[in-house]
């Protein structure tokens, strides 16, 4: 057990230091110092039930001793609830909260720091038990309230324009971190949207992201529509396929170009993960009841948003269901690009309905607190 691989050693080294004369170390001290590690290995052995299916959550006491309906009283307290004290669980065995406590923690943990931007949006930094710092973003707006959640901290896709890309990858996410940034936020219950669009690529996370995503839209769990969960990503070929396989939740596909040598030098995954078989593979996936196919276009003034770029999103998007969404592109520090006018991307909007393409143009949102799309991680270091 993991209590006695760090108690048992330490107790030897303490008994070889009293041995050796250092009899500054008293009796009292030494049973202080092993309680305090008793405690501490004690709480590392525990589980949170933050980030746990329903199924783990029965399985988590093992023998049965966790029935299907205090399964169901169990993530409701966690999930939509957001009780973070065992004991205050409601519709639970007193004795079966006791025995959940000496095997399990609540998990729900609040962010460390926050920053409001003058249209409203929230930027949220966390840190989790690893020390790993990631941040999230709250969108409220009037008739629907969004929030954005990291899957990594940082990310090793290494797209130049994004500043997550340039703060590094420092680790994965579990998906107790991905939910538990949605239920800890002041305001949870308001929440109608979330998307996975914060800091790192999500499919480079899978496993992760899909057991995040059954857990916000499960019943059981935070019963938010599977069609107002969105997936972004770069593109990975295999696991973009194995997500429409197994998710019933939207996808989008970063583009920003559709000339293949050009969105290399935009987006390295390219190299590896070809967009237009990721295209392929979103066009030919089954379709689903309200679910949706998009594509993300930032566009960069005299770099992606010419008559011949405008002709070749025609070509490959037309005849398909996948909408495209127009953004403007944020410059980051020793960046000399800047971001399509208004003007030009209100005339690609309109070129591409009129070639039956569903298309909009995205409002930035938090751009006074480096919120706004690739610029999340500028203050971490």
């Amino acid at each position: 057990m993991q209590i006695a691989v760090i108690t048992i050693p330490f107790i030897y080294f303490l008994f070889f230091v009293r041995r050796s004369g250092f009899e500054y170390i008293n009796l009292n001290t030494n049973i202080l110092i092993i309680g305090l590690i008793l405690q501490i290995s004690f709480f590392m052995t525990r589980t949170s039930l933050c980030g746990l299916t329903i199924e783990e959550i029965s399985d988590l006491a093992g023998h049965g001793r966790i029935n299907i309906a205090h399964s169901i009283s169990i993530s409701n307290s966690v999930y939509k609830k957001k009780i973070n004290d065992i004991s205050q669980f409601p519709r639970i065995p007193k004795m079966l909260k006791e025995q959940l406590t000496e095997i399990a923690f609540a998990g729900i943990f609040d962010p460390v720091a926050s920053e409001k931007s003058s249209d409203g949006t929230v930027k949220y930094l966390f840190r989790n038990e690893d020390g790993l710092e990631y941040e999230t973003v709250y969108l409220p707006e009037k008739k629907r309230i969004t929030v954005c959640v990291s899957t990594q901290s940082g990310c090793r896709m290494g797209c130049p324009f994004c500043l997550t890309g340039r703060y590094g990858f420092h680790g994965n996410l579990e998906a107790r971190d991905m939910v538990n940034q949605v239920i800890s936020l002041p305001g949870a219950e308001r929440i109608t949207h979330v998307v996975f669009m914060g800091m790192g690529e999500p499919i480079d996370n899978l496993d992760n992201v899909l057991k995040a995503c059954r857990i916000i839209t499960s019943e059981w769990g935070l019963a938010v529509s599977p069609r107002n969960v969105t997936v972004s990503t770069v593109g990975i070929t295999d696991g973009v396929k194995r997500f429409l396989d197994e998710s019933n939740c939207n996808l989008t596909l970063s583009l920003h170009s559709p000339f293949a040598e050009e969105r290399k030098k935009i987006i390295p995954a390219e190299n590896r993960n070809p967009s237009r078989a990721i295209i392929e593979i979103m066009k030919n996936s089954p379709v689903l009841k309200k679910r949706r196919m998009s594509i993300a276009y930032v566009m960069i003034s005299g770099v992606n948003d010419s008559e011949s770029h405008l002709e070749e999103l025609k070509s490959i998007l037309t005849g398909t269901r996948i909408r495209i969404n127009l953004l403007p592109y944020h410059p980051v520090p020793g960046d000399v690009n800047i971001s399509s006018p208004a003007e030009k991307m209100q005339y690609y909007k309109h070129e591409l309905i009129m070639s039956g393409i569903s298309a909009s143009v995205r409002k930035s949102r938090g751009v006074d607190i480096s919120a706004a799309c690739g610029l999340l991680a500028s203050g971490l270091k």
